[in-house]
């Protein structure tokens, strides 16, 4: 079986993220989503909402891919993640070269501590290529309209976060 892990925070989840998740389903016959417990990001949702979040935007996603997918919060290295989930690929979502260039020192590092564990990158669809969950949470807090860039169950979360109905 092989089995991916696609690492992230979540905060929430965008439609980038699920265009990637859709992608990485086709390389893979089982997808952890490593949900980060990243308390120095100092997340909007806590974890349990946003591996609520992982957990009820992939289930379509299975049925249709045939993958199983499944939300596994961590909070320790990636590198330790990956094994602890049989991950035989790491799968990082790139968006622009700013990106790589994060990514590359990554990828270096974790290939020093396993070299069994490749890191594939999967460049967002071009129209995806802009969100980024910082982003969303910014427009969301300042009154805009998110709903091109989440799922509508995250963009009705978001403005119940933010007191909007």
């Amino acid at each position: 079986m092989r089995i991916g892990l696609y690492p992230g925070t979540f905060d929430p989840i965008t439609l980038g993220h699920t265009d990637i998740i859709e992608r990485a389903c086709r390389l893979v016959d089982r997808l952890v989503i490593g949900v980060a417990i990243n308390r120095d990001k100092g997340p909007l949702f806590t974890l349990e909402e946003r591996q609520a979040m992982v957990e009820a935007e992939c289930v379509q996603l299975s049925k249709e891919t045939g993958t199983e997918i499944v939300a596994h919060p961590f909070e320790n290295l990636l590198i330790d993640c990956a094994r602890d989930v049989g991950a035989q690929i790491i799968i990082r979502g790139l968006r622009a070269v700013a990106d790589f260039e994060y990514e590359y020192q990554m990828v270096g590092m974790n290939r020093k501590m396993d070299p069994e564990i490749d890191t594939v990158f999967l460049m967002a669809d071009a129209d995806r290529q802009a969100i980024a969950s910082k982003l969303v949470k910014e427009i969301a807090r300042l009154g805009g309209d998110v709903a091109d860039f989440v799922p509508p169950a995250v963009h009705d979360a978001l403005m119940k976060k933010y007191g909007r109905s």
